[in-house]
Parts: C-alpha cells; structure tokens; sequence
C-alpha cells in the first residue's frame, strides 16, 4: 500500500506536500496519523524538494510516501522509481531520520538516539533501510523477475556533520556498505546518489510494479535456506514422530487453500524436537516448485527466532535469512489468506495482543489463523511463563471454529533426545508441585541432577562442562533487576560472595550461543525454547518451600521483569484467580528453565529451606556400591550415572 505516490513533477509543485500527504494518509489508512508522524512530514519532506530539484532527476521519475511493504507493518518513508542508463527498471529507497544525535552499542546493527522522550536502543538506518530492500528483493514476485535493481540509502537531514561520528562508526561498516547515510550538510552527495541509479523517467511504472508483485519468497532465499540445513544436517535431521509430524503438515499445506483452511496443533514437551520440524517445514515449504511457498516461522519469543538465524548461517551479523523470522506481534494488520502457511513455534506464549504496551489487534491466535491459508501451532501448556500467556489447545480451537477452519491434533512424545526421558519431566511435575505423578525419586533414570549449595560452584560446574562442546549455560529466576543494562560494571545477581551479569545486553536474544555467553545468566526470555546439555538453575525467593509446600511469591519479581505485568490490576479484581496465575507462571518458569538441559541439570536455591527440600527429594539411598554419594563438604548432592 503506498499512501502518496505521484512523478517528481507533481511532488515539486505541491507547495503544501505535507498536508497532503497527511490528508492522503487518512485516505488510504483509515485514520489520522499519530503528532509525531505529521511532525516528521513537515519537518523531512522540505529537505527532500531541496534533493529532488536538480534537474538531473527526471521529472517523470516516480515518487512515492510511506510506502507500506505487504505482508508486514515497515513502512519505507520515500521511494523514487525511474530507469538506469541501460533503461531497466530501478528503485532509490530513502529512510528519513530527524535525529541529531547518537551513541554506539556493541549489538550488531543498533544504535542509541532520543526517541519516544527517552534514550532507545534502535535500529541503525543503514540496517534498517537495508532491510527494507531485502524484504522487496525477497518477497516481490515483479521485482525478482523484471529484476529491478534496489538502491537504499538513508538521509539523517538534521545530524550535524559527516565526520566522525557513532552513525558512521566502523562497527556498522557492514551495513553502511549496502546502505549509505547521508547528513545534513550532505545534500549534494544524496543527489549524486539518486543520479548514479536514476538517469530516465518511468512514469510511476516502477510503484505500479512494487505495488502489484505476488508475495513469495524468491528462489535464492528457499536455496539458501535449504543449503544451510544441508550442512546443519546432524542437527536437523527428523526422527520417530518427527517425520510424522513433519509429512501430515506437508500434506495439508498443499491441501489447504482460501476456502479449505486448516489448523494443525502438535503437542510436544521440552525436548521432542518442535523446533527442528519447524525449520524442516520452513525450508520445504519455500521452495519454488512448491505452489503455496509463502511462509515463515513465527515466536512472541524472540530468542528461538534469533537463535535458529545464528545457527544457520554462522554469524551473529544480521542476514537475509533473517525476513523468514517473524513476530507474531506482526499480523495484526495483516490481510486474511496472506500467508499459506504460518508455522508457529511456542505457540503458548502467544497473548492476546500484540505491541509493547499490549494494545494493537484483537487475538493473536485468530490474527494468525486469518492471516494463513494453514497454520501449524507447536505448543507446550505448561511452558506459559508470563501472566499474558494465552496459547491453550482449547483457545486455538474455539478460534479455528469459529472462523470455520478445520482443526487436526498431533503429539511429539516428551522424550529427550539425549540422556533424560519422560521420568524426569514426570519428577520434576512432582517436586515442583505443579502435578502428583507417580516418580517420586530419580531412581533409576540416566539425568545428572545435582542438589549445590553455591552458586559458584553451580558457575564453576557448568563452566566444566561447557568446555566439552560449548552446549551449557548458567539460568536464573528473574528475581535481579537488570542494572548492568545502563552501567557494565555493575553486577546483576549478588549471593554471598557469587556475583554476575544477566546476558541482556552485548549477546542480547544470541546469548544461548554465544560462545562467551556461559560466563553469564540467562534468564526465561533467553532460553526458552531452546537446548543445551547442562544447564546450572538459580532458583531465587519468588519460589520457596515451607513445610514441604512450595510457594510463590511475585512480588520477589524483580521490577524490570514484565512477565507478570498486569497482575495487581487482576489482584484487586480477582485476588485469586490473580494468585492462581503467578503461582502457574513462576513454577513453569523453573520447570522451563530446569528442563533446558538435555544431559544435566545443576541447582542452587537462595533460600535454605528450599534447597534442603530438593535435595530430600533426590531419595538418597547409600548401598555398598555408594552408587549415591553425598560430598562431605555439603557442596554438593550427585546422581551418578
């Protein structure tokens, strides 16, 4: 959708083009802007008349305004169609900025800048533009088969000089390449960039092509993806129901069209291999010779998206790959059918709706299951983590009805595919109290679960292991506040004589992967959904035991944690359906955060009663053989294998 488009000509002699655009974007959207958008039509748009008056640029060349890329809600903020020297059809992609001021990170393709009356950590114009392109060389059918030449750039018209700044750092060398910035005193430049690409007119031939292009992943993207998985072949290969799992949704994602859709719902718990059939589908499903290959993988979560992108590609950098990840935060804008297949990863923490302040759309269950000719949900109940959490079996198939879709149902079975197994989910239910099973004990199976009374040593024990095949990493309840966020130096998590660092910062949502990451603690938002081979747990005061019943407490939440944001609002209301959820989102988070170690699991509670329960529960039984044996430092209980 393009909410201004016009030739060069038109555009020039608009002497009021803000107000128009402003106007047409009521027109075209449905409502009026937000302040700060008008304000940035009257504050950018003048600066481009003064790039667009050289008479170098044709006068028939095509322009267009807040040109919205389908199937997604980025917006590119001024586009020039025309023709090069060879007279094929080109594209000059311009993302306008008003900042006049930045700072560094160490993430890759992010800055800092005074947005929204605060600081943010934001996209990088450079990477942002970039994207842009990709996304339209990706995923418009017109523009892979005319084979328009894409050209983004971005004009930061305010930012005071081209020197030497944190915009042009060369830390961002990677993106500044694909994507030149231009500064305020650099109007000059930005015309020679537009002229080198731009040197015939198209009569908007160009928007009515961008505009028009069939949604599909193009070739080289689907080759790519397939390559990738080819050298990642041990890793995700399909085994047992996998397979089964993995041809049903095939079949039925050739079978499913606009007036046949379908929703599959695979149940599976932690360990069953959901993820690795997930990408398997994504990457058959995108092939060209497979009619309905428009589909993506999608999470609420961003850490399994941004994990899988690493995997497969080998670096933390941002990729191209990268467009096939989507939130689920963004369909709620999406025209019904777009997509023909949606493959949705942790589908329970899927929430109701979707933004940072928690209020565009209706439903994400239904926002996917419209967007979607099939929709795939992996999901696992009892890994729901925060009070917004609502991916139920029973909420998507009172959606799927009601929007007459047809509903199938498949199983992962809960078996690890390293050295746990079903008994140890089963234990773990028992100990946490989340459910009576009938494992009482660990008696028996071959998980190495350790009871230590240090979280040094807990550190120390994973740091070993680690050192194996780089698979393990320290976790942590959110019960720290995030304060190394705005000062490095400072230590998160403080015990006695432990300190560290939450992993938030330079690793960001890599951290799992990272290789310098296990000198750190993740915490759920960073590892759910995700494997390791051991895993060290730090359960802090929101969990404890007294007189063997365990008990949860939010509010040794820490305040940067928004997982049960909300609560006291449904406490005044409702005090006990408002307890009834904290205690189901703080034991499945220690159940989550426990059962991401396929090998081992190693735990230190902050509270001494509660760590005495656990290792009560380890069932010592000393025999002749001291097949069980308690270090006489009281350090540390081991199960041996």
């Amino acid at each position: 959708m393009i909410v201004y488009s016009s030739t060069k000509t038109e555009f020039m002699a608009d002497r009021d083009i803000a107000t128009t655009v402003e106007n047409s974007f009521v027109k075209e959207v449905g409502y009026r802007p937000a302040p700060a958008q008008i304000g940035a039509f009257r504050n950018s748009l003048p600066y481009m008349r003064t790039v667009m008056e050289i008479p170098e640029i044709p006068g028939d060349v095509g322009i267009a305004i807040e040109y919205k890329i389908p199937a997604t809600s980025k917006r590119i903020d001024f586009l020039i169609t025309g023709k090069n020297k060879d007279k094929k059809s080109v594209l000059v992609l311009v993302e306008l900025k008003q900042w006049g001021e930045a700072g560094i990170t160490d993430m890759d393709g992010v800055v800092t800048t005074f947005v929204g009356g605060n600081i943010r950590e934001v996209e990088h114009p450079s990477y942002q533009v970039w994207s842009y392109a990709t996304l339209l060389e990706d995923y418009n059918s017109n523009v892979q088969e005319k084979q328009i030449n894409i050209n983004p750039c971005a004009y930061l018209h305010n930012f005071p000089d081209s020197g030497n700044n944190a915009i042009n750092n060369k830390f961002y060398k990677y993106y500044l390449d694909k994507a030149p910035v231009f500064f305020r005193s650099d109007c000059e430049k930005l015309q020679g960039f537009i002229k080198k690409f731009v040197k015939y007119g198209d009569k908007k031939e160009g928007l009515y092509l961008i505009e028009n292009g069939r949604i599909r992943p193009s070739k080289a993207l689907a080759d790519n993806l397939a390559s990738m998985l080819k050298d990642k072949k041990k890793e995700f290969t399909l085994i047992d129901d996998q397979k089964i799992v993995y041809e049903t949704a095939l079949k039925l994602a050739r079978e499913s069209t606009e007036k046949n859709k379908n929703v599959l719902i695979v149940e599976g718990g932690p360990g069953t291999g959901k993820s690795v059939v997930a990408i398997n589908l994504l990457s058959e499903l995108i092939k060209e010779e497979n009619e309905s290959n428009n589909s993506c993988y999608v999470t609420k979560n961003s850490a399994p998206r941004r994990v899988f992108q690493v995997k497969l590609t080998g670096t933390f950098a941002q990729s191209r790959i990268s467009s096939l990840f989507r939130s689920s935060d963004s369909f709620f804008d999406v025209e019904p059918n777009t997509f023909d297949t949606l493959i949705v990863d942790e589908a329970h923490r899927l929430t109701k709706q979707s933004g940072y302040m928690g209020n565009l759309g209706e439903n994400q269950i239904k926002e996917l299951i419209s967007a979607s000719k099939f929709c795939v949900f992996f999901i696992d109940e009892d890994q729901r983590v925060t009070f917004k959490d609502i991916g139920k079996k029973s909420e998507i198939i009172e959606w799927a009805n009601s929007l007459g879709v047809n509903i199938h149902t498949l199983e992962l079975a809960s078996q690890f595919r390293c050295n746990g197994s079903d008994g140890y989910l089963s234990w773990l239910d028992n100990i946490l109290q989340i459910k009576t099973t009938a494992n009482e004990t660990l008696d028996g199976l071959n998980y190495d679960f350790k009871v230590i009374d240090n979280p040094g040593l807990v550190h120390q024990e994973i740091i070993e292991k680690n050192s194996l095949n780089k698979k393990s990493r320290m976790v942590a309840g959110y019960c720290w506040k995030w304060i190394s966020k705005n000062n490095p130096e400072l230590k998160d998590i403080i015990i006695d004589n432990y300190s560290a660092t939450w992993n938030l910062a330079a690793h960001g949502q890599a951290f799992i992967i990272h290789p310098d990451s296990v000198n750190e603690v993740g915490c759920i938002h960073t590892c759910q959904g995700l494997e390791l081979d051991y895993v060290g747990v730090i359960i802090g005061p929101d969990l404890i035991v007294r007189d063997s019943i365990m008990i949860t407490d939010a509010t040794k939440r820490a305040t940067t944690d928004r997982s049960l944001r909300g609560l006291g609002v449904l406490r005044r209301n409702n005090p006990k359906e408002a307890d009834q959820i904290a205690e189901m989102v703080i034991k499945n988070t220690y159940r989550t955060l426990m059962t991401r170690g396929m090998k081992g699991c190693y735990v230190y509670s902050t509270d001494p009663e509660t760590q005495e329960y656990f290792r009560n529960h380890l069932n010592i039984i000393r025999d002749n053989n001291s097949r069980y044996s308690n270090i006489s430092d009281g350090t540390s209980l081991n199960i041996d294998k």
